[in-house]
């Protein structure tokens, strides 16, 4: 039986209101044994704490979006400090900067984005990172704080951009975008320059639907379900088999969030 992990599900979005067990389960039928939920902001944090609870194999982030970072409430740090308190609790983030929608101004995603790299180091929890359009600032942001434990989620970038996080120590998120023929050229190529010991995947569902998926649902909702797609196209550009792809995986996630259940409703 396979065991993946999926480093990277929205689970509380509200595509998966309907069916949110159902998708749990279905991920463990298709080998995955781990699923890291994404916190963007306090509530869904708690949200997802919650949810953990009650399953096995399943842990979260928590932490504030940069689109969020203009609406986090007065206290916020000792709210999000209370959180990463739960054993629930295995990174701070979905946290960064994005400059390409701008939701929040610049200077206010900047500073939550500063406090939360600074709560991260002093909880030793690596951090989740999130980017867009924002590379030069993010990584001076990284460097100042001397930033080494966490992953970049969701990375689309290109070689350049990967070799810097690298010499940082993070290990890298791979999505479905490296299955998109149109956008994700550059990422096929960067791939090959991961070291096998700092790659990680993930689906971030529902979004990036694999394209290359034969069999693709009506709804073009991705869940975790479908992250064995992400991992064929992932170990054909690498050039490895996927057993070797599949422990390699399984030992960076252990060792980045300590993860140890499989999953399964507790109780």
């Amino acid at each position: 039986m396979a065991q993946w992990c999926d480093i990277g599900v929205n689970l509380f979005s509200a595509q998966f209101d309907a069916d949110r067990a159902a998708t749990v389960q279905r991920a463990a039928q298709a080998g995955i044994r781990n699923l890291l939920l994404i916190g963007s902001d306090l509530a869904e944090s708690q949200l997802n704490i919650t949810f953990c609870q009650q399953y096995a194999g399943c842990y979260t982030t928590a932490g504030i979006h940069p689109h969020q970072a203009a609406n986090a409430d007065t206290g916020w740090q000792q709210q999000l400090q209370q959180s990463l308190l739960q054993p629930e609790v295995v990174a701070l983030g979905e946290c960064g900067l994005d400059f390409n929608r701008d939701f929040s101004p610049r200077p206010i995603q900047q500073q939550v984005f500063a406090e939360q790299l600074q709560l991260a180091k002093q909880h030793t929890k690596p951090v989740y990172l999130h980017e867009r359009d924002a590379f030069a600032t993010q990584l001076a942001m990284l460097q100042e704080q001397q930033i080494n434990h966490g992953v970049v989620h969701c990375f689309t970038g290109d070689t350049r951009q990967l070799k810097a996080y690298l010499e940082l120590g993070l290990y890298i998120g791979i999505t479905g975008w490296i299955c998109d023929e149109r956008r994700g050229q550059d990422l096929q190529q960067a791939v090959r320059y991961i070291p096998a010991d700092k790659l990680l995947l993930e689906t971030d569902a529902p979004y990036l639907l694999p394209r290359t998926l034969e069999h693709k649902p009506k709804s073009r909702r991705n869940e975790p379900a479908f992250l064995a797609e992400i991992a064929r196209q992932v170990a054909l550009l690498r050039g490895c088999s996927l057993a070797e792809l599949e422990a390699q995986c399984w030992r960076n996630s252990q060792t980045l969030f300590g993860f140890t259940t499989s999953l399964a409703a507790k109780g």
